[in-house]
C-alpha cells in the first residue's frame, strides 16, 4: 500500500506534532507501507521523511521546481518527482496513493486535505482519508465541516469521507480498517 501524507513544513511548533510526524514515519516504515509526501526537509514533512528513511522505509517526494530552486527539498530523500506547479503536485500525489493521511498543517495542508474531501464526495478518489488530531489541532474544521451538515451545505452521509483519528498508532488500525464502505459518493453529492 502507498499512502499520501500532507503535513506541516513549519519548523516553528510544539514539538508534540513533531514526535507525533517521526512516530508515524516509523510506523509506516515497520508496516512496510509507502509513503509518498510534498518532498520538504523542515517541519513535519521533515521529520516524517527522516522517520521513514532510518527505519528502512520507501518515501516517495513529490515538489514543485520552485520550491526545489528554493532548496526546500528533503536532500535525504532519494526518490523526488520534480512538478512544474503544485496542481501538478496534488494530482501526482493522489493518482500515486491509495489513502491519504492529514497531519496538522497550515493553509497548504488545509487546501490538501479540502481537495481529498471533495475529490472523495465526487468519487474521483476511493481512498481513505484519515485526518491525525494531535493536540485537537483540527477541531475547529471539524467543528466547521459539522457546521456545513447542519446548514446543509454538506450531506450528513458525507462525515463518513474522513475518519478523524488522535494518535499514529491510530493511522495505522485506520488504514487497515477492511469494514469501510465502499460508497458512491456522488451519488448523494447533490444536495
Amino acid at each position: 500500500m502507498t499512502i499520501c501524507v500532507f503535513a506541516s513544513s513549519s519548523s516553528r511548533i510544539n514539538s508534540e506534532y513533531a514526535t507525533a510526524a517521526s512516530n508515524l514515519g516509523i510506523l509506516l516504515a515497520r508496516a512496510k507501507i509507502d509513503v509518498v509526501y510534498g518532498g520538504g526537509g523542515i517541519g513535519l514533512m521533515g521529520k516524517l521523511a527522516d522517520a521513514v528513511i532510518e527505519h528502512g522505509g520507501k518515501i516517495t517526494g513529490v515538489i514543485p521546481s520552485f520550491m526545489k530552486d528554493e532548496g526546500w527539498d528533503h536532500s535525504s530523500v532519494k526518490d523526488m518527482i520534480i512538478t512544474s506547479d503544485m496542481g501538478e503536485r496534488k494530482k501526482k500525489m493522489f493518482a500515486m496513493s491509495g489513502a491519504v493521511v492529514a497531519l496538522p498543517g497550515g493553509v497548504g495542508t488545509l487546501e490538501e486535505l479540502t481537495e481529498a474531501i471533495t475529490l472523495k464526495q465526487l468519487s474521483l478518489f476511493d481512498g481513505p482519508i484519515i485526518i491525525l488530531n494531535t493536540l485537537g489541532y483540527y477541531n475547529s474544521l471539524l467543528e466547521f465541516l459539522e457546521n456545513m451538515i447542519n446548514s446543509q451545505f454538506l450531506r450528513l452521509e458525507h462525515k463518513g469521507i474522513w475518519e478523524i483519528v488522535d494518535t499514529p498508532e491510530e493511522v495505522i488500525n485506520a488504514l487497515g480498517n477492511k469494514n469501510r464502505g465502499n460508497e458512491e459518493w456522488r451519488k448523494i453529492a447533490k444536495i
